[in-house]
């Protein structure tokens, strides 16, 4: 608690830049809204501009609150991962749960084709029925996870198969995009652009109930976290149960993973680029009740950014989010594996 004490001010700085680039996020878009009547809006103060509040509350705060949901919880989810696989290239994937929801919509909008069409579905039913086979896909790579982390005793052996099992996922992936109608075929891949701008508030709620119950397992691990530090035979000479600490770590990652893959397509680059960048922020402590809260304001503001960039302002077009998070994170990573010689 002391030392979270002595971060305050970096955090009191994390937070204001999120807030500016909060409001900066909420003026961009189609219709051009001042700064200062979206500082007045998001405040709740009253505004002589029905059309501002109603485009603002209704499409652009959803829109902004997912941004930072999404990117603070990929940002806690890679923390984790890199913390307990002991390596820096972990991200909030490499369990394979992203691609286990990729299979899942590909399932659905593909097979559906071969059916001849037997899945008929409006544009707000097809949105559910995306999300739903994105959902499930990523529960059955959880579950066979789940089975194996009962089996293994390292976590090397659970990194590896993780992988094996996203290739394998992507393999069938890639056969049904191969036999797939273009209708179906142009379906995914635009859902596989990820999109954070699709979300009503009854999706929006239950994607924070999901991410706050990973968070808060996340949170239950800081302490096991702080003691892999140094590798798992220490944290065992301290007391920590390593099968247990698997358990909860693997089912957070998953819920942050998973809910995030399902409900806003897959996201890359966020997850791996936010714990390093805020390392470099403060690398005076490794104290996870620290490095934490900070990754998930990191990945926040990351994905938010991205999010505006991915706008023109004064124009309906946007930017896929995965193609300008792809394009921020892959050039960070590199400056900082420049940055760290050794």
């Amino acid at each position: 608690m002391i030392e979270l004490r002595s971060y305050t001010g970096f955090f009191t700085f994390l937070i204001g830049i999120l807030f500016l680039c909060l409001i900066f996020n909420l003026s961009l878009g189609s219709v051009d809204i001042p700064l200062w009547e979206a500082i007045k809006i998001t405040l709740g103060y009253p505004t002589t501009k029905p059309t501002f509040e109603y485009i603002l509350l209704d499409y652009r705060i959803p829109k902004a609150v997912t941004a930072i949901l999404a990117g603070g919880s990929l940002g806690v989810c890679g923390l984790m991962m890199q913390t307990y696989f002991r390596n820096p290239l972990a991200g909030p994937y490499v369990l394979g749960i992203s691609s286990g929801a990729s299979l899942g919509v590909a399932l659905l909008l593909m097979g559906s084709s071969w059916l001849g069409g037997w899945f008929v579905f409006g544009e707000v039913g097809l949105r559910w029925a995306v999300m739903i086979a994105a959902s499930l896909g990523s529960v059955l790579v959880f579950s066979l996870i789940l089975i194996a982390a009962v089996r293994l005793n390292n976590s090397t052996s659970l990194l590896i198969l993780g992988l094996m099992f996203g290739s394998f996922t992507a393999a069938i992936v890639n056969i049904l995009m191969f036999y797939g109608s273009k209708e179906a075929l142009q379906k995914y891949v635009f859902w596989s652009f990820g999109s954070l701008g699709n979300m009503d508030s009854s999706e929006l709620k239950i994607l924070s109930v999901v991410l706050f119950i990973g968070l808060g397992m996340a949170v239950l691990a800081i302490k096991n976290l702080n003691s892999l530090l140094l590798g798992e035979t220490y944290a065992q000479s301290l007391g920590v149960s390593l099968k247990k600490n698997r358990y909860l770590i693997v089912i957070s990652g998953s819920l942050l993973a998973g809910a995030t893959t399902a409900f806003v397509g897959p996201i890359g680059f966020i997850g791996l680029a936010a714990p390093h960048l805020i390392r470099l922020l403060i690398p005076s402590t490794r104290d996870h009740k620290v490095v934490l809260p900070a990754v998930f304001l990191g990945g926040a503001l990351l994905l938010l950014v991205c999010d505006s960039i991915a706008q023109f302002p004064g124009s309906a077009s946007v930017l896929p989010i995965n193609g300008i998070t792809s394009l921020i994170g892959a050039p960070l990573i590199i400056i900082l594996i420049l940055r760290q010689r050794k």
